[in-house]
């Protein structure tokens, strides 16, 4: 039986979203003025693919065939939480993790494998 159940990527996807509202009204309100325009950008996309990608969650976890499809879930969370992760620790501090910025599209890889393997 595998660990990954529907009230678990119910509950990652609540989470994720939440994430992305909170960290795109962080960002609306108190980093606007703090950042350049290309870095509130980027700020925003983190934020944006948090909600969608945790909106995705909350339906996948309620799909009628969510068992076949074990690796997706994990998948889209953990790459959408290095992704977007990434991204916002780049936003506020470039310098500390610039180490990170090979590790972004690694996360949108097993995001993006999350969503083909729905497909499969």
């Amino acid at each position: 039986m595998s660990f990954v159940t529907p009230s678990l990527v119910w509950r990652s996807g609540a989470i994720l979203a939440a994430t992305g509202i909170i960290a795109g009204a962080f960002g609306s309100h108190g980093l606007k003025s703090r950042l350049t325009s290309e870095a509130l950008d980027s700020w925003k996309i983190a934020s944006n693919y948090s909600i969608f990608n945790g909106i995705a969650l909350l339906a996948i976890s309620m799909h009628p065939r969510f068992g076949k499809h074990a690796f997706a879930a994990p998948a889209i969370f953990l790459g959408s939480t290095i992704f977007s992760g990434s991204i916002a620790l780049l936003v506020l501090n470039r310098e500390r993790f610039r180490f990170l910025g090979p590790i972004t599209p690694l996360g949108g890889t097993i995001m993006i494998a999350g969503y083909i393997a729905l497909a499969l």
